[in-house]
């Protein structure tokens, strides 16, 4: 069941990243010829639908209400940090309410996007998020985020060398996910995935062919343990590894 629920989940973000190109409507307005109203062709997908792919997400809970707004600021601002796109951060909260996370750990803070969307799917879950980041600028920044986000409570953001500090952790994984300095995704891989849960995933962001260490795609693809998939968001690539007992 678990695993089935994870498929489904990579497979709703994989729809969510189509190509815009592949869902716009026709140069003129019209619809192609023979096709019903509402569909771009005979079976083709309803006219509506380009505008549901390319909106922003529309917050339910309380909890979204309140971290949207930040989340959108964040984008708008930017102030020269990196972030996951907006469809990623959409696909972490929806990989962490999959599997119904309560202990994500994330390598690489910046100013807190991703740590955001996770906190969204962990107040529904019950579950805390662990995260590390080097620069003491971007961790202050993130903590700000995290308190405008109403979701401070539900962070412990650590500042230092991850590759140092990941040895304090203590107690099972649900969710690691690894956005930081990429060289370095094996030595966080080597370090947390014994504590990483069976069942639970290991998530990797910009797995590119111009990003991605060799010897990190080795790991994830010839361990036995491990089921590996590729999902390319926004052409950033994530890497989603089921860790199986």
């Amino acid at each position: 069941m678990l695993t089935k629920r994870i498929t489904l989940a990579v497979l709703l973000a994989a729809a969510l990243a189509l190509p815009a190109s592949l869902l716009a409507q026709p140069p003129d307005g019209g619809r192609p010829q023979g096709a019903r109203p509402g569909m771009r062709g005979p079976g083709g997908m309803p006219q509506g639908a380009a505008n549901f792919f390319a909106s922003e997400p529309m917050a339910k809970t309380d909890a979204e209400k309140k971290a949207m707004p930040v989340l959108q600021a964040m984008v708008r601002e930017g102030r020269g940090y990196q972030s996951v796109p907006m469809e990623d951060g959409r696909f972490l909260r929806l990989l962490a309410e999959a599997v119904n996370a309560q202990t994500v750990v994330e390598i690489g803070t910046s100013q807190g996007f991703s740590s955001i969307w996770f906190c969204i799917a962990l107040r529904q879950t019950g579950g805390k998020l662990t995260t590390y980041e080097i620069d003491e600028g971007r961790w202050n920044l993130a903590k700000e985020n995290f308190k405008k986000a109403g979701v401070d409570d539900l962070v412990d953001p650590v500042l230092g060398d991850a590759h140092e500090e990941v040895a304090k952790f203590e107690g099972e994984i649900d969710i690691l996910f690894l956005d930081a300095d990429k060289d370095g995704y094996i030595d966080y891989l080597n370090k947390l995935l014994p504590k990483v849960k069976p069942g639970g995933l290991v998530v990797a962001h910009n797995i590119t062919p111009q990003q991605a260490d060799p010897r990190y795609l080795e790991a994830i693809t010839k361990d036995e343990n491990l089921e590996t998939l590729l999902v390319s968001l926004q052409a950033s690539g994530i890497s989603v590894s089921l860790k199986k007992r």
